[in-house]
């Protein structure tokens, strides 16, 4: 196979480059099978990303390289790639704003996924036509397990939240993260700031706290944390971002970020390994958009 070759994607022309290259080297999976994987799962990955500023990590050398994270557009960014220019407190680069992208078609998809951009996070809020930051439009609370603590306590904490959060008359879905814990997605109305937002989802987690303190922690101090699920109201901070539905994690094997039904959160069954790309792709074919329903 060439090193390069040119694809046309809905009308944008775009070069790909070593797709034999191993980016996961215990599975073997290929940069060639993370674009087949970013490609067919696109059309159910666009609306989470559409209007939301996107932060990307990179493994150009694969997993077992070094990655980075990169929130700014890099150089050679084509120019139908959408980018916002927004504030970015406390940059480590000294920047005051950076032009972040944002992933409006299948092209900039391909085009990520070609870069080694393995995995897709946002923040809880999206921009408007002009590219101004709106309020937030959903909550989510990550939920982190402290060893030896693992996905089965999340599943706990995650129905305890579940019930907690619909007393207030709010409904939520579960996804994992894709790793060792999971997340819960609670949209908004978009009417309330992100410390607003931020406030209400501390209070939930301390509350939680201080009803099942042998189960849930809601500080961050890791000393507290074995044995325990941290529940990250944090990442409600307008700066902060969450690993994208449907986005790869970059771990030994390729595994995803993805929606879960209820059922499966009380039968507790499934793991991280068990979401691979392919049965994502099943998952997606045979059920749709888990998270479209809440």
């Amino acid at each position: 196979m060439p090193d390069r070759i040119h694809v046309e994607v809905d009308g944008r022309r775009l070069d790909i480059s070593n797709l034999d290259k191993v980016l996961y080297p215990r599975a073997g999976f290929t940069k060639g099978e993370v674009l087949d994987y970013y490609t067919r799962i696109a059309p159910t990955l666009l609306p989470h990303l559409r209007d939301r500023p996107l932060t990307r990590t990179r493994y150009p050398n694969g997993v077992e390289g070094d990655g980075f994270f990169e929130k700014n557009a890099p150089a050679g960014t084509p120019e139908w790639v959408r980018t916002v220019r927004l504030p970015v407190p406390g940059s480590s680069k000294g920047r005051e704003q950076i032009d972040f992208i944002v992933v409006e078609e299948l092209a900039t998809v391909v085009w990520l996924a070609n870069l080694a951009a393995l995995e897709l996070h946002t923040p809880q809020w999206r921009v408007d036509a002009q590219g101004r930051p709106l309020d937030p439009d959903q909550l989510v609370v990550d939920l982190d397990p402290g060893p030896p603590a693992g996905l089965p306590e999340c599943f706990e904490v995650a129905l305890i939240l579940r019930e907690r959060l619909a007393a207030d008359g709010l409904q939520c879905a579960a996804k994992t993260s894709g790793k060792k814990g999971m997340q819960l997605v609670v949209p908004l109305p978009g009417e309330e700031t992100a410390d607003e937002v931020s406030a209400y989802a501390k209070a939930v987690a301390e509350e939680l706290a201080r009803a099942r303190p042998r189960l849930v922690v809601a500080k961050m101090a890791k000393q507290l944390r074995p044995g325990k699920v941290f529940i990250d109201w944090s990442q409600n901070n307008a700066f902060k971002t969450t690993v994208a539905p449907y986005s790869l994690r970059a771990g030994p094997t390729p595994t995803v970020s993805a929606p879960l039904t209820w059922d499966e959160v009380e039968a507790g069954e499934l793991t991280a390994a068990d979401l691979t790309p392919s049965v994502v792709l099943d998952r997606v074919a045979a059920r749709g958009d888990l998270l479209l329903g809440r």
